[in-house]
């Protein structure tokens, strides 16, 4: 009898810590995969909306002719509109990231934001797209709008 109670038991051991090791490593390498793809695709301002920024971060395309158009419709809401023109003056193509509208009230404090889809996301050297955008019911506090590229000194 004494000899079967020092007799290694047959089962191997089983280390928890080891196996969260491995599932935390496996995990980050998801991720950074994740990552990895989300920038090798350019998937259009997802990478920024994570905090991300790879890249130059100022691109050479201006945003031209906005003109804003407010007025009231037939079932009494607010139509706020505005148009305007993507230009690059570059001599290379470039890439159309999305446009971010903020409008501010008096004091400068942004009111009310929303993004605007490009209708193609690039752009042969030295030309320009249209693009507009409406919402509905705009805070009546907005003053001034301000557009920018996403990824432009967001955050």
């Amino acid at each position: 009898m004494a000899t079967e109670a020092a007799r290694p038991s047959s089962r191997p051991r089983v280390n928890p810590m080891r196996r969260w090791t491995i599932a935390a490593v496996l995990a980050a390498l998801l991720m950074l995969v994740a990552v990895g793809a989300i920038l090798w695709t350019s998937a259009p301002g997802l990478a920024a909306q994570f905090g991300l920024n790879f890249g130059p971060e100022e691109t050479p395309l201006r945003l031209i002719d906005n003109p804003i158009e407010r007025r009231e419709i037939s079932n009494g809401s607010e139509l706020f509109a505005v148009s305007g023109k993507v230009l690059n003056p570059s001599n290379d193509r470039q890439r159309v990231p999305d446009i971010r509208a903020d409008l501010r009230d008096a004091q400068n404090r942004i009111v009310y934001t929303w993004t605007i889809i490009p209708q193609q996301r690039t752009l042969a050297p030295k030309s320009a797209i249209d693009f507009n955008s409406a919402k509905l019911d705009v805070p009546a506090s907005s003053k001034k709008l301000e557009l920018s590229f996403v990824g432009e000194g967001d955050q």
